[in-house]
């Protein structure tokens, strides 16, 4: 659980110790249920936080029931922007077209802010931001997405983000090149490689009192 009055927030199920606040984490990896995992342990709350998780190829029930897996009762303190219908209730809201940036960046800065009205401590986090990419005709209209919406909301709250993306997504563009230009707009960099079938090595950047790479059990 979070200190009182500090401004980091806790990783306990990585290897990871504390994020300070404002940070933003792009996770990357081809393996999608590794980046599941590790996306729903940083993104689970604390009981005096909020999770806001953009969902684009899961329904509201699943990802919350992922973050009550990484961490008890997470789930029930989650708010989800899905693609998949339909709303199951008030912490599940359904987006009819993903590709529509505008509406959905709307959307999500009205779900951080309406989970600030409970506790101004919040967890966010896209998953895959690589099915957005695939709905888009131009990539560069993602990075507006983040960098007007996404990352803005870190920075005029007191929150973290986690934005994940899956490097085997078949994109009509490069992916790495996408990768890098996002990098420049993120604070941290998480890259996963599967190891074993449960263990994976974690190639860290830019999160203070990490190791550059680290071992974890999935």
């Amino acid at each position: 659980m979070s200190v009182s009055g500090s401004t980091a927030f806790d990783v306990e199920t990585l290897p990871i110790d504390r994020v300070d606040d404002g940070t933003s984490i792009l996770l990357t990896g081809d393996d999608t249920e590794a980046l599941k995992t590790v996306f729903s342990r940083i993104v689970a709350a604390d009981e005096d936080e909020r999770s806001i998780v953009l969902a684009t190829n899961a329904g509201g029930r699943a990802v919350r029931r992922t973050l009550r897996n990484a961490k008890s009762g997470a789930g029930d303190r989650a708010s989800v922007l899905t693609c998949e219908g339909p709303d199951h209730d008030d912490a599940v809201t359904t987006v009819d077209d993903i590709g529509d940036l505008t509406r959905l960046g709307m959307e999500f800065s009205s779900l951080v802010a309406a989970s600030q009205q409970s506790t101004a401590r919040f967890r966010a986090g896209i998953f895959l931001c690589s099915t957005i990419c695939s709905e888009v005709e131009d990539t560069r209209s993602v990075f507006r997405f983040l960098n007007t919406n996404f990352l803005t909301e870190l920075r005029r709250g007191e929150g973290i983000g986690v934005c994940a993306i899956d490097t085997s997504a078949d994109l009509e563009t490069d992916i790495n090149s996408m990768i890098s230009g996002m990098e420049t707009s993120f604070s941290a960099r998480i890259d996963i490689k599967v190891t074993g079938r449960t263990d994976a090595t974690l190639t860290v950047s830019g999160l203070s009192g990490v190791d550059e790479t680290v071992d974890v059990t999935l």
